[in-house]
């Protein structure tokens, strides 16, 4: 019978475990507790899409509308995740989980940061604020409050946000810190994992694995609508394109085709 870390697949079913579940076991080789599991399904729901506009929805989508397969589409979706998309998740559990084992105060921590003049992955949102706060992170901070054995990282990344808040209002802790930090509190504080554990899983992408996972749901929503409204190739608006081109004494200027039609 197929094993899943030893698990008999009919036991799976049978114990209902959920893909937080099977996760658990595919991806840490062990059985985590209930709260745990519906974290991590919390957390596929919550990255499931973010629309069309985002890098990898884009890509998708232009993959899909030159004809490609479902496949292919999804690879070029999912090769844009890094750093500037997505990485903010791996980004956030670092430093804040390392600031905080340093004993750094909330406030020592968002001045080292200003002066290395480093931005602090997962704080900020471009429409969000203190009186307008996202939902996905209300829900998931409440379910964290409600079920986790402690939840020392998020405390402490929630007095870094009552300060950069008093400097801007949208300096908030967004959704993708909310994950980060959530689940560094999870591996450190579930009983499932040894320290050493808990700090591997988060240096190898672990984090990064959870928003690949729950992105590609969306990124093949958005593949399928292309195919059943038959959208043809997409091509970009020049106007919407900044390149090089030859310019003054400096050499090379950035500008646009619109700008340069309007100088001819």
């Amino acid at each position: 019978e197929l094993l899943y870390a030893g698990m008999r697949i009919s036991d799976v079913f049978k114990e209902d475990i959920g893909i937080g579940g099977v996760l658990s076991l595919l991806w840490f080789k062990r059985r985590l507790p209930e709260y745990a599991c519906k974290f991590i399904e919390m957390v596929l729901m919550l990255t499931a899409d973010h629309g069309p506009a985002v890098s990898g929805a884009h890509n998708t989508i232009v993959t899909a509308r030159a004809g490609k397969d479902l496949v292919s589409s999804l690879c070029a979706g999912l090769l844009t995740i890094g750093d500037r998309f997505g990485g903010a998740l791996d980004g956030a559990a670092e430093q804040f989980s390392s600031a905080y084992d340093k004993s750094l105060t909330p406030r020592e921590f968002v001045s080292v940061m200003r002066k290395q003049n480093k931005l602090i992955l997962g704080i900020g949102h471009k429409i969000k604020s203190r009186t307008n706060p996202d939902l996905r992170v209300e829900i998931i901070k409440d379910y964290a409050k409600k079920h986790f054995p402690s939840t020392p990282v998020l405390d402490y990344a929630l007095q870094v946000e009552n300060i950069t808040t008093s400097k801007k209002d949208n300096l908030i802790l967004n959704v993708d810190g909310a994950i980060g930090i959530l689940f560094v509190d999870l591996l450190r504080n579930s009983g499932a994992f040894t320290r050493e554990e808990a700090e591997e899983y988060i240096k190898i992408g672990t984090l990064n694995g959870l928003f690949v996972l729950g992105r590609s749901i969306g990124f093949i929503g958005h593949y399928l609508d292309q195919k059943r409204l038959k959208q043809g190739l997409y091509r970009h608006p020049w106007d919407d394109i900044s390149y090089l081109t030859p310019g003054n004494e400096l050499g090379r200027t950035v500008a646009s085709l619109d700008s340069i039609n309007k100088k001819a």
